[in-house]
């Protein structure tokens, strides 16, 4: 009798254990948004890369147990989940990302037309805008830099920004970073032919010079040292960008170059991907702040690609017949690389088919990778 006493306890203790009776509905939820987000990814080729690891993380972050020292959730300490997390919390994940990017990204056709830096600059009005609006709407100063961060569209110095800034909302800035970032291809075409006449829209930019080898190489050099002392708070994802790049274009050590650009950067996106999605716990998620931060992300990306748009129309008030750039690249000064830049020549193509705009468009788009890094060490400068 007391074998089956025993067994009897043990299994109603087991019970209390598992995730149905630990379940609320914000778990549900949760596990919803995460179904929701795999199902853009795998049914609609919304950015899989980003939105598979977060979405399975979004689910495996919002399975419930009893909290009984397990050491199985993302927030028990020296659970598995907790050691990939550290590199998310401290902050050194994004860094790594940036050697990737570096190691991957071709710098020509902003060598070839310096004042595309221009454009990308000019994107970047998105993240101090949104930033006004952050604290106009309550929030205190670190807070609004990390969600102001979203109008980048680079959700690695998102995660960078708000860890040292605001870690209580990383999470939500995170994600919404990452969302905006696969919803370029939506959010950014309308505003675009919003923006521009038909006229616009077909303007033929003449092709870029050749770009020398010795010029690709230069570069990194340079770039580091201009904008690491203007802001050297940037220093670990500015670093980091131009080392993967000089990596890269120095022809000397491509095994590394490769590596970086490949293997590595795979890892550490898988683990950055699944690692947010799991911070998303339905307790911390579900609030009234996590929905002004999706908004004010979206308002941060509508303000961003406005803002590169108009600039390239009104830098063209200035330039001759010959040399006018056409509005469509401007949307191309966020951070996303390089979907932003498809969206510039599939748009041109749309009204001229033997229009082709990316190359043009990679100048900006490689501008706003630096600008939203150079931005993110200004905010981090100032509010530290």
């Amino acid at each position: 009798m007391e074998v089956f006493d025993f067994i009897g306890t043990k299994l109603s203790d087991f019970l209390t254990y598992t995730g149905f009776a630990n379940a609320e509905l914000g778990n549900w939820i949760m596990i919803l948004v995460g179904a929701f987000f795999l199902w853009l990814a795998i049914k609609k080729d919304f950015e899989p890369l980003l939105l598979i690891p977060i979405g399975l993380g979004i689910i495996l972050g919002n399975i419930p147990f009893k909290a009984v020292g397990l050491e199985v959730g993302l927030y028990e300490d020296n659970s598995v989940l907790n050691i990939f997390y550290q590199g998310v919390k401290t902050g050194w994940y994004p860094p790594l990302v940036f050697l990737g990017i570096g190691a991957m990204t071709d710098f020509s056709a902003l060598i070839a037309n310096p004042k595309l830096l221009l454009v990308g600059a000019a994107a970047q009005f998105g993240i101090f805008g949104a930033y006004m609006i952050a604290l106009a709407l309550g929030f205190e100063p670190n807070q609004a830099a990390g969600i102001a961060i979203i109008g980048g569209a680079d959700g690695p110095t998102a995660i960078f920004l708000s860890s040292k800034l605001s870690p209580n909302l990383m999470g939500a800035i995170a994600v919404c970073a990452y969302s905006y970032m696969a919803l370029v291809p939506v959010i950014q075409p309308p505003l675009m032919r919003l923006l521009t006449t038909k006229k616009e829209r077909v303007i033929r930019m003449k092709p870029a010079r050749q770009v020398s080898q010795t010029e690709k190489i230069i570069f990194p050099i340079v770039g580091l040292l201009m904008t690491t002392f203007i802001v050297p708070s940037g220093l670990p994802l500015l670093g980091m960008l131009f080392f993967g790049n000089l990596l890269k274009e120095s022809t000397k050590t491509t095994r590394l170059a490769k590596t970086a650009g490949s293997a590595l950067n795979d890892v550490i996106v898988m683990l950055l991907g699944l690692t947010v999605g799991c911070s998303t716990q339905a307790s911390e998620f579900l609030t009234m702040d996590t929905i002004k931060i999706f908004a004010l992300g979206a308002l941060a990306f509508i303000i961003a690609t406005a803002s590169g748009v108009l600039f390239v129309k009104f830098f063209n008030l200035f330039l001759p017949k010959h040399k006018k750039i056409n509005p469509l690249i401007g949307n191309a000064g966020v951070s996303a690389v390089p979907m932003a830049a498809r969206i510039s020549q599939n748009l041109g193509l749309e009204y001229d088919s033997k229009n082709y705009l990316l190359m043009h468009a990679m100048g900006p788009n490689v501008a706003g990778v630096i600008g939203s890094a150079v931005a993110a060490g200004v905010l981090l400068g100032f509010l530290s």
